[in-house]
């Protein structure tokens, strides 16, 4: 049981989660338990039947959040849990599907069901923690990784060009893209509720600190100083070009809700 302040009152949302599976496997200073809040918090706020909620992740470091969440869950392999998601929404169109998990996993090895997905405009919402590396095998350079930034397999600097995410969601066709990170919880779980209540595909992409790995590598080994580099540089410019809004090492993060339109979605059609 949680305790608040040093008394017997429970953590609001301890009634949310598996109390059985705690403590939880992630490092000190990680984004991932930031995001499970602002998803349980936002989840409360849409008033949506949690017994018409499920929770599908993949393989990785934030897909351990669905085996924490106190609603149907899966847990299913890596880069597969879109077409997990698809699937149960396809059987079960009341349900509302949600997709949680990391970079390295939605747009790495389960890339090509993201851009189909949002594509078909599936009905499902997807939040993708993104911690520019593969935080749990290694801290191996990843799709998202910034130019330059260094990893456990680049450690003179990454040449490649990273995935800008919200660019590629919305030239994929998703209705609804927001951006933001752990530092303005305040503004991602707000976005959580948008994403939940919106339909058709919507994502948010958080950006999540991961010290032990791509911060220690790039000159925040802490959780604390992740935290305070992305309230120095972040930006809100939800109006913005989308192809602006790529990240790079020391650079600006370009944050803010840039797509909320309407299209049909596959279960309507």
């Amino acid at each position: 049981m949680s305790k608040v302040a040093g008394d017997n009152k429970k953590h609001p949302l301890d009634a949310y989660l598996r109390m059985e599976r705690l403590p939880h496997i992630w490092c000190p200073g990680c984004g991932c338990g930031v995001v499970l809040n602002c998803f349980l918090r936002g989840l409360l706020k849409s008033g949506l039947a949690l017994d018409k909620v499920a929770v599908v992740s993949g393989i990785g470091c934030t897909g351990r959040a669905a085996g924490y969440i106190k609603l149907d869950s899966f847990h299913t392999t890596h880069g597969r849990a879109i077409p997990f998601a698809t699937g149960l929404k396809l059987a079960n169109p009341e349900l509302k599907v949600v997709v949680f998990s990391g970079d390295g996993d939605l747009v790495a090895i389960g890339g090509n069901h993201l851009i189909h997905a949002a594509r078909r405009n599936i009905d499902i919402t997807v939040l993708c923690a993104n911690n520019f590396n593969y935080g749990m095998t290694g801290g191996q350079l990843g799709s998202t990784t910034p130019l330059t930034a260094r990893t456990t397999t680049s450690p003179y600097g990454n040449i490649e060009e990273p995935f800008n995410i919200p660019y590629l969601a919305a030239a994929s066709g998703a209705v609804y893209v927001a951006r933001w990170t752990t530092a303005q919880v305040s503004r991602l779980e707000k976005a959580i509720t948008e994403a939940l209540l919106k339909r058709g595909l919507s994502l948010v992409e958080v950006i999540s600190p991961c010290p032990t790995y791509y911060g220690r590598m790039n000159k925040q080994p802490t959780g604390l100083e992740q935290m305070k580099y992305f309230r120095r540089n972040s930006v809100i410019k939800p109006d913005i070009d989308l192809k602006y809004t790529d990240i790079k090492l020391d650079g600006q993060i370009v944050v803010g809700k840039f797509v909320d339109i309407e299209r049909p979605s596959i279960p309507d059609l």
